[in-house]
């Protein structure tokens, strides 16, 4: 039977994930491959440029940018500390002397004879990336970084915001539908990774702010409530990078979406485990998911049977992502070969889906449909 491909979101028990660890620049790199590593330890770093701080000399001293090497108490190149003067004039008798002090730690970079103006540089700013899960180095990316690949159960959401987290998993509802409310969230919930069912307020948000809550796995939130958190408009562009530290993952969308069984299982399964998520999003071309990733103990250093592939078929649990179905889940009950008209009266490819919630069966554009993938 021919499959209908459909990209999907997967909530996978247990699969192979691998990810791929990069600086923004060229560094160095610090583990092997083969080597076990634990998600804090660093495996690359490097130093990024200080920010520029430009000095008009010859404005300060009085001088004619001409003039400003007879002034200069520093080489271009020279290593330069916060307060110490790296211009003087001579001044009347040795006295009255006007001077130029440095205003950061960094280094002169260079001086112009023609506009006066010094070019300071603070110092490079160090940076590294850690291993983010439990696993081992699978390949070197040179200069840049490594893939490091972990066994794990593997969860993805719909939409996200804030970065990469790591803490235990908590249960705070009993059911995959059941709200998370304010009372619930106490210090018990501090560096916990706190997982609900089908919603969360804003003021919820706010007090697992104020309990240091590492991240939120959840169906459903307010989509105007993001900006309350963020103080801007998400737009299309990726999420992430949000100055927020308790990040946020909606497994199923925005409004009251109880969160699927499947995937409230998974996490329930694993409370107490430690999982690293990120929030990061991309919902256009190159789509980035937020995610869960819950290492499992497996012999890393052995090659994994290679997965297939597989596209929606008849019985593949779907999640609808377009309305008036938004963040139902169902099952494909059908797969129409012949193109079929549209509202729109536009053709497209549709599929038979017997939403679970409702227990009816709609037509629906495949475009309209991300597979759940959890075998």
């Amino acid at each position: 039977m021919a499959h209908a491909y459909i990209p999907g979101l997967k909530v996978v028990p247990n699969t192979t994930v691998k990810k791929a660890r990069q600086l923004p620049i060229k560094g160095e790199i610090l583990r092997k491959v083969g080597e076990n590593v634990a998600a804090v330890d660093e495996v690359a770093k490097t130093h990024l440029p200080g920010n520029i701080i430009p000095t008009n000399i010859a404005n300060k001293l009085n001088i004619e940018p001409a003039d400003i090497n007879d002034f200069m108490k520093k080489e271009e190149g020279d290593p330069i500390k916060e307060g110490e003067v790296i211009a003087e004039t001579n001044g009347i008798f040795g006295l009255f002397k006007s001077s130029v002090q440095a205003p950061i730690d960094g280094t002169l970079e260079s001086f112009s004879h023609i506009t006066g103006q010094a070019i300071l540089r603070e110092s490079p700013i160090p940076v590294a990336v850690n291993a983010y899960v439990n696993g081992v180095v699978d390949e070197i990316i040179a200069d840049e970084g490594v893939v490091v690949k972990t066994q794990a159960a593997f969860i993805q959401g719909v939409f996200g915001i804030g970065g990469e987290q790591r803490g235990k998993i908590k249960i705070v509802t009993s059911m995959q539908d059941d709200p998370i409310e304010e009372k619930m969230i106490d210090e018990s919930c501090k560096d916990k990774i706190i997982v609900g069912g089908a919603f969360l307020t804003h003021s919820a948000f706010k007090k697992a702010l104020k309990m240091k809550v590492k991240g939120i796995v959840v169906g459903g939130f307010n989509y105007n409530d993001i900006k309350k958190i963020i103080g801007y408009d998400i737009g299309v562009a990726i999420t992430g990078q949000e100055d927020v530290n308790t990040t946020l993952i909606l497994t199923e969308g925005f409004g009251e979406i109880h969160m699927a069984k499947q995937t409230f299982e998974l996490l329930k399964k694993h409370e107490g485990d430690v999982a690293s998520i990120n929030g990061a999003t991309q919902i256009r071309a190159g789509v980035i998911r937020p995610e869960v990733i819950i290492p499992v103990k497996a012999d890393l250093k052995k090659d994994s049977p290679k997965q297939e592939i597989i596209g929606m078929d008849i019985g593949t649990e779907v999640r609808i992502i377009r309305a008036p179905y938004f963040g139902m889940i169902g099952s494909v009950s059908g797969l129409p070969h012949k193109l079929q008209k549209l509202e729109s009266g536009s053709l497209a490819r549709v599929a038979k889906i017997k939403i679970w919630e409702t227990k009816k069966e709609v037509l629906l554009p495949r475009a309209n449909l991300e597979m759940i993938e959890n075998k």
